[in-house]
């Protein structure tokens, strides 16, 4: 699978680096490299936002200076040096591609150019020179917003402040697949039709896009003008807590994409919430997404309440002191996919040692999708309706909740489907149902869940506690089929106990559940949502084949900068994994520079 593949060049990558630096350890110690490098590739004409590679804070700037020093004296060492240009690796991804390679000789920046793999060279686009970073032996270049198909990359070194076109190389065909757009947040009966946010539904940037760029650098202070009253007068705003907040009141519904590029911690950021929060309030067709394998919200978290059309992807989210994507109250579309999860900050109550909710959907947010995400060992993974009264409407596909304890997710009230994602090792329980949800559980594989699937005060809740352990509340119905369950403690269908069971196992897809299946408390029964005139169409895997593309797929692209993985002994422990957790707090990136700016640590 691909993770297996990017390992084994990774391994060949590694080799390679090792192999020059032995061939040209002589060339490298006399060669001086300047610590911040500079492409001459101009701004993209839909962000308007050259600020953000050329404004810094003074910490930056002290930044730079100590690496201009130290660079001098240690990085000619360690770094490999090439007369041209030599290409250590290069994938398609999801909508995505990436290139990197080793530093060229006398290179003070590079060009990145992009074309369909059979287009002429007239046909290659210059890549935003905020989508190429340096590290501490190779540069790495990602092109985003691409269609599915095959292209090609090409890098031109930067000598003498000009193009070295004979020391160019370009990158060998790569395969760019599309993400699944599927679930509610794409229904047609969906308010605003789809969660692509300030993309079109073919992964391409919309026509009339924003799009920022935000480092620890200069989240403060890269600008962008926003529509701030029914008259169209624009604001010039400054950092992006302030953009947001400008476009809270919905005047402005031009596409936005914020890029962001390595480690952001809440300490770099101006106006966080009293909860930590960056709050996207009010907003429409947004998209905020990491750049690459190392995009890290450590310590902050992202609250959307009352927006239209936003996507979250591609994000490392670490240690937040809240929950760590909150959808609270009245949202509409939205889409969170290719996330890596992580522990949060611990909280006041027993329950939230590993931090509190990792991605919570409450108070009437409708048509969301949550899909191709990985949570990592998270406490409480997705709490999906609070004191909502009326129906709502969510589906998780494709997640993989990998060695998560419970809340896979813990459902009130509303009509959720969960289909094809892989439950891995999860000590407490997987779906769990309570005051009146209808829930459709598809195609997903579990393996050592212990309780597969709950409604409250009935069936597994009360086998070992007759007052239930689960909720408390009123119990919900579960749906199942075909879905794959292995090393389970106990499930319980109806069609075993008509009374006392966990879930209905339906023979079809469409088979409609019998209102004479009722809940113990409550005595609430399923609303058939999935079989519905109004249901949306998808294409659901086997279970093995879903668990194939989760932990192809799942999490960041190419599974992230940071790998952990788990052991059988691990499927039981709820406790916190005090290596992981360690790992976690001294998380630090291996970024150096952004598009000619020093990346502050």
């Amino acid at each position: 699978m691909k993770r297996e593949l990017k390992k084994s060049k990774q391994m060949k990558k590694d080799f390679k680096l090792f192999s020059q630096r032995v061939a040209l350890a002589t060339l490298a110690s006399s060669v001086v490299m300047s610590s911040t490098f500079i492409t001459s590739a101009s701004a993209s004409t839909l962000s308007g936002n050259k600020s953000a590679t050329t404004a810094s804070d003074a910490k930056t700037a002290e930044t730079t200076n100590n690496l201009s020093m130290a660079t001098r004296t240690t990085l000619a060492a360690v770094s490999v040096v090439n007369n041209s240009v030599s290409i250590l690796d290069s994938e398609g991804w999801l909508e995505s591609a990436s290139v990197e390679w080793s530093p060229v000789e006398e290179a003070i920046g590079y060009n990145v150019y992009y074309k369909a793999a059979n287009g002429a060279d007239s046909t290659y686009k210059q890549l935003d020179n905020q989508l190429i970073r340096k590290y501490q032996s190779y540069f790495r270049a990602d092109v985003l917003g691409l269609a599915q198909g095959n292209y090609v990359i090409k890098i031109v070194p930067i000598i003498n402040n000009q193009e070295a076109s004979s020391s160019q190389a370009i990158t060998k065909t790569l395969k760019v697949d599309t993400n699944t757009r599927e679930g509610f947040a794409f229904s047609k009966q969906s308010p605003m039709g789809t969660g692509s946010g300030g993309y079109k539904d073919d992964g391409t940037v919309a026509s009339n896009a924003k799009i920022l760029y935000i480092t620890a650098g200069n989240v403060n202070t890269v600008t962008a003008d926003v529509v701030t009253n029914a008259k169209g007068t624009k604001t010039t705003c400054t950092g992006i807590v302030n953009i947001l907040a400008a476009r809270q009141k919905g005047y402005d519904k031009t596409p936005l994409i914020i890029r962001m590029v390595g480690e952001i911690k809440g300490s770099d950021i101006n106006g966080l919430n009293s909860s930590g929060y960056l709050q996207l309030k009010g907003c429409y067709n947004v998209t905020l997404e990491g750049v690459g394998e190392d995009a890290t919200v450590y310590g902050w978290g992202i609250l959307v309440r009352n927006a239209h059309n936003v996507e979250v992807r591609n994000l490392g989210i670490m240690m937040f002191p809240d929950d760590g994507v909150s959808l609270d109250t009245d949202n509409e579309n939205i889409w969170v996919h290719n996330n890596d999860f992580f522990y949060g900050a611990p909280g006041s109550d027993a329950d939230q040692v590993k931090g509190d909710g990792s991605c919570d959907i409450k108070q009437t947010s409708t048509y969301v999708t949550v899909s191709y995400n990985h949570f990592h060992d998270s406490g409480k993974c997705s709490l999906c309706g609070m004191s909502d009264t009326n129906n709502f409407f969510v589906t998780y596909h494709h997640n993989w909740f990998d060695h998560s304890d419970s809340r896979h997710p813990r459902i009130r009230v509303g009509s959720v489907h969960v289909y094809n994602n892989y439950f891995d090792g999860n000590s407490k329980y997987g779906v769990g149902v309570t005051k009146g949800a209808s829930v459709f559980v598809e195609g997903n594989y579990f393996r050592n869940c212990k309780y597969p699937m709950l409604s409250s005060l009935q069936g597994s809740d009360i086998y070992e506690n007759p007052k239930g352990g689960f909720s408390g509340e009123a119990g919900g119905i579960i749906k199942a089929y075909n879905n794959q369950i292995v090393g389970e403690t106990r499930l319980v269908y109806a069609n075993q106990d008509a009374n006392q069971f966990d879930a209905y196992l339906a023979s079809s897809r469409n088979e409609a559940v019998s209102s004479t299946y009722k809940t113990v408390s409550g005595g609430n029964t399923y609303n058939n949502f999935d079989t519905a005139s109004s249901m949306y169409s998808y294409t659901p895997d086997s279970p093995e084949a879903a668990k194939d593309k989760v932990t192809a797929y799942a999490g960041r692209v190419d599974g992230g900068d940071f790998k952990w993985t788990f052991t059988d002994a691990d499927d039981a422990d709820h406790s916190i994994n005090a290596e992981l957790k360690d790992k976690i707090v001294n998380y630090t990136s291996d970024l150096v520079a952004v598009g000619g700016n020093s990346v502050s640590k």
